[in-house]
């Protein structure tokens, strides 16, 4: 199915998943909201940034989209089909043009599977119509284009360097040809001159094959390096959306802004300079969230209004999507 001009390439409507999380022997079960009423839009060839704390659902959202995980409420519309709505051998299909790169490279390679045969197992399950020569041609030209050498295929996931490991999750994920490519926290794990390689390669390829990206991370120095957008998520909700320059220069919500103020900067002077108030207190219990704006326990700016209306996310002219009570008198 082809995409129509200014059409997405995904739509995620009203997302929400929920776990229900065991209270201990005298305590019912409590319900754990990850995702909440989350919308969002993923145009072709673009990166969209997902960023926020552990625990604010970031990785529940790459797996709902993908449907390994499967949301109570909401729809994810890929090329125009609810994925949510999709069961067995159609969605299986599917499965082909969305991928993921996991965060633990060495963790999500099995150890008693070759390199060639992780990389060849979507070709198995996804394109069973290609033949053993196929398929290892295919594996060749993909290891190549992670730059691997085809030699290694033999070679078992202990045998290679932690940013070695994780080209070969690139390449398992790029080998069926995807539109689309969920990276989930994919160089937290790696030393920083090592990251800078696989976001190099991330970048590379992106152009080389037109690709579109979910760049999932908690360091928003390294979204800013490969995102076009970049979306905020506290406690499962969306707190702002907004170009990736455009967040960074002129972040609207406090939390954004605390955020920022955690990256740390080089250059002393500038560090000084910036007017930037960092997080504060614990983030509060998914279960026992607060009232209204879930972010007034730490939020310096917070009134009265924040602890009885939850901020609906609106259109901030010349930025994008804020959810704030008080965001017209925050930044410029």
């Amino acid at each position: 199915m082809t995409i129509r001009e200014g059409e997405p390439l995904l739509r995620v409507e009203g997302l929400s998943k929920s776990f229900m999380v065991s209270g201990g022997m005298f305590r019912a079960p409590r319900e754990l909201k990850a995702l909440q009423d989350i919308s969002f839009t993923v145009r072709p060839n673009e990166t969209l940034g997902i960023v926020g704390e552990s625990g604010c659902g970031k990785s529940t959202l790459g797996r709902s989209i993908l449907q390994l995980l499967r949301p109570e409420l909401g729809r994810v519309v890929w090329l125009g089909q609810d994925l949510v709505a999709t069961r067995g051998e159609v969605l299986r299909k599917k499965r082909k043009d969305v991928q993921i790169i996991f965060q633990d490279p060495l963790a999500s390679l099995n150890p008693r599977m070759t390199v060639g045969e992780i990389i060849a197992e979507p070709l198995r399950s996804l394109m069973p119509e290609l033949n053993g020569a196929e398929r290892r041609a295919k594996v060749a030209e993909t290891m190549k284009a992670v730059h691997l050498s085809p030699d290694m295929v033999n070679r078992y996931p202990h045998e290679f360097s932690g940013g070695q490991a994780q080209r070969i999750g690139i390449a398992r994920a790029l080998i069926t040809g995807p539109k689309l490519i969920v990276c989930d926290e994919p160089v937290s794990a790696l030393d920083v001159s090592i990251q800078a390689q696989i976001l190099n390669l991330l970048a590379e390829l992106k152009e080389r094959m037109g690709l579109t990206l979910i760049f999932i991370s908690h360091n928003l120095s390294v979204v800013r390096h490969v995102s076009d957008r970049i979306m905020v998520l506290y406690l499962g909700r969306v707190v702002e959306l907004a170009d990736g320059e455009q967040l960074y220069l002129h972040p609207r919500h406090p939390y954004t802004r605390a955020l920022l103020a955690s990256v740390p900067i080089p250059d002393p002077r500038r560090a000084r300079g910036r007017d930037l108030k960092g997080l504060s207190g614990e983030i509060p219990s998914p279960i026992d969230q607060p009232s209204g704006c879930a972010f007034r326990t730490r939020c310096p700016y917070a009134v009265a209004p924040c602890a009885e209306v939850r901020p609906p996310l609106e259109a901030v002219p010349n930025h994008g999507d804020v959810a704030c009570h008080r965001w017209r008198e925050i930044g410029e």
